[in-house]
């Protein structure tokens, strides 16, 4: 049984997996970096022709504008600095350093604390300079103290201010490079980026003293006119406007997009769970405006329950786009199972509407979730059925978006300590095992399904410690127990004749830390599986030879390859093929999953949780799948089934427990 850490959530921990996920590695930005400056050489190397005398010539103009304004203040500030000794060095090593520095730390404190706005910042910052590198390259300016007869004194020089062209380290810096002027330019948008992500008086004035104090300095020093620094503002504004612009759309990842591809109306891709709350403290219940209230709270965390899919285009994946006119009635729906005499309806009743919900595809022009609110199930019993498309969230995410909800610690939060293997392990692990996959070879039959599937669905509880004790016992593991429970039960009860073994497809969970609990981070194992009348403990003993390879972890590393890499570089209508194409009954018979639940109690409000099932779809053509969630103490079991194949569920589950009963 997979298990996970209880550790507590909380923001950071939301943020550090973000950050793996979203935030780019430092080596890429280096690069960049370096690619930034290697374009700055460029400008340096290649000049347009007569670039000296029209940098003094526009220098001129420039001199000559202002004093047309009457607003050419540089050289009295210039000449008072001038005779000011050590306030004359603070100014100059202010030139030389502070606009570098404080453009480094924030991009690197963004990077580290904010790496949901890294790239949109980083991107700001990226065009802010190539703005003004074309400005240095098509409008030369030389600055005040370079102007011939102006009578501006070079301070730095005069200095030997390190850092800068005072020092014989620097003697080849640009110097005709004052419009527009990146000391105030660099300084300003740090403040700019400080007011958008953190706010707050005191960091803002502190910000704005530092610009102040940078305009002051480029004026004194005789390095700018001040028409350089409002020219800054205005590269600002357009770097910050195109950054905004030009972000990169939102679009679903190629492992969530399989899902929208392989999805039809008789086969929906949602994923969820049902909670079973208990209502002892509360007989009332939750009321749909209570849900709908904490669904409210939490929609900044949970970006995808205010988004809906663009339109499918055969070119491009599809991406999320707002969607600000949330139908909460729809979306948050309340059901009453109470008898007419009073008398709760009972799970079979809730098993009914769980089967409905499974059958009903998601609408594509809304957000691709519901959460029913369900009372009346049995005494001091109530429901909710939580339900999230495939392509939001795989099953495990489900389940932690739901706790998420329920200001529960995080079924994700233990991911971050989960030892990953390296590039090299990876790309070792996935050549072996793609060439693993190719031979895993198909089914040998297809087992009986409807088209459309007649679904049933139903649950069970066993005490967890139980059947790890049997698994112990049989020296196995709790999925070989699982798997040799359904074989078992569906030799006893299918309704047409089995073959003598099935492809069954048992998902396992990719340890990998991402954002909320977003996306999919499973991948899927074929596993035959015998069906033939033998022994329960041979079967067993079967399977368990069978299952070794569930924990190579080569076919999982290959799967997540092509689900993730491959995938991604494909075109949207050839992926549309390649999904509809391996996922169905021609490659498997249907699905088995094993996931961690909450192992601790987890309440809503009044009402404490006594367990929760997953909710998994039947994959097209497929006659079967299974879902068992660890939680809080119990082997939590849910199996959605085609009554083609067997004809009661419910019948299916009594035989699962007869099954162990006799391995016990």
């Amino acid at each position: 049984m997979l298990t996970v850490g209880s550790t507590s959530r909380s923001p950071v921990v939301l943020d550090a997996r973000a950050a793996a996920v979203q935030r780019p590695g430092w080596w890429g930005e280096l690069l960049l970096g370096i690619g930034l400056f290697g374009i700055y050489l460029l400008v340096e190397a290649f000049p347009l022709p007569g670039r000296e005398p029209r940098a003094h010539a526009n220098g001129e103009a420039l001199l000559a504008f202002e004093r047309w304004m009457h607003l050419d203040f540089e050289l009295p500030v210039n000449r008072w600095l001038a005779d000011q000794g050590w306030i004359r060095v603070f100014a100059n090593y202010e030139y030389a350093i502070t606009y570098i520095a404080s453009a480094i730390i924030l991009l690197i404190w963004v990077h580290a604390r904010h790496p949901v706005h890294y790239r949109s910042v980083r991107n700001s910052f990226v065009w802010l300079n190539l703005f003004a590198l074309a400005c240095f390259w098509l409008y030369p300016v030389a600055p005040p103290r370079m102007l011939e007869g102006a009578g501006f004194v070079d301070t730095v020089r005069l200095g030997h201010t390190f850092l800068s062209w005072g020092s014989p380290a620097l003697q080849g810096a640009n110097q005709l490079a004052a419009m527009p002027s990146l000391h105030v330019g660099w300084a300003l948008w740090v403040s700019v980026v400080l007011a958008r992500i953190r706010g707050g008086w005191a960091v803002q004035i502190v910000s704005a003293v530092h610009v102040a104090i940078t305009f002051a300095v480029i004026i004194a020093t005789g390095n700018h006119y001040w028409i350089d620094a409002a020219a800054a503002v205005v590269f600002i504004a357009a770097a910050t406007w195109i950054a905004q612009v030009a972000r990169p759309v939102d679009r679903v990842p190629a492992s969530d997009t399989f899902f929208l591809h392989v999805e039809t109306p008789a086969y929906p891709q949602h994923v969820g769970g049902l909670i079973m709350l208990d209502t002892t403290a509360n007989p009332a219940g939750p009321t749909r405006e209570w849900v709908q209230q904490a669904i409210r709270d939490k929609l900044p965390e949970m970006p995808r329950y205010a988004q809906r899919l663009s339109d499918y285009s055969p070119w491009r994946r599809q991406h999320w786009v707002p969607h600000p006119d949330i139908d909460w009635d729809w979306h948050v729906p309340d059901f009453d199972l109470t008898r007419p005499d009073g008398t709760p309806g009972g799970m079979g009743e809730l098993h009914k509407l769980v089967a409905r919900f499974q059958s009903e595809p998601l609408p594509r022009d809304r957000p691709l979730w519901r959460f029913a609110v369900v009372r009346g199930v049995e005494e001091n019993t109530a429901a909710v059925i939580s339900l999230v498309h495939h392509a939001v969230a795989d099953g495990i995410g489900t389940i932690s978006l739901m706790l998420e909800l329920f200001d529960s610690p995080s079924l994700l939060d233990g991911l971050n300590e989960t030892r990953r293997p390296n590039a090299l392990q990876k790309a070792a692990a996935g050549a072996v095992g793609l060439a693993q996959l190719a031979t895993d070879g198909r089914p040998k039959t297809r087992l009986p399904a409807g088209d459309p599937p007649d679904r049933r669905y139903a649950t069970l509880q066993i005490p967890l410690d139980d059947v790890r004790e049997l698994a112990r016992k049989h020296g196995v593991r709790v999925t070989d127990l699982l798997l040799g429970g359904v074989a078992g039960a569906l030799r006893r009860v299918a309704v047409a004749p089995l073959p003598e073994s099935m492809l069954t497809s048992v998902t396992l969970m990719a340890a990998e830390p991402r954002p909320g609990a977003e996306g999919n981070v499973t991948a899927a194992v074929m596993v035959d599986i015998p069906l033939g009348d033998m022994p329960e403990a041979e079967r067993l003993k079967r399977i368990a030879r069978a299952t070794k390879r569930l924990r190579t972890g080569t076919r999982v590393v290959a799967s997540r390859f092509v689900q993730h890499t491959l995938a991604g570089l494909m075109p949207a209508f050839f992926h549309r093929w390649f999904a509809r194409t391996v996922y169905n009954e021609r490659f498997f018979n249907g699905t088995v999953s094993n996931m961690p639940g909450a192992a601790w109690q987890v309440d809503f409000r009044d009402f404490p949780l006594r367990t929760a099932f997953a909710i998994i779809p039947l994959a097209p053509g497929t006659p079967f799948t299974i879902g068992v969630l660890g939680w809080y103490g119990s082997f939590s079991m849910s199996a959605t089934v085609d009554a083609t194949l067997v004809d009661s569920v419910d019948g299916f589950l009594a035989e699962f427990r007869a099954v162990l009963a006799e391995l016990a």
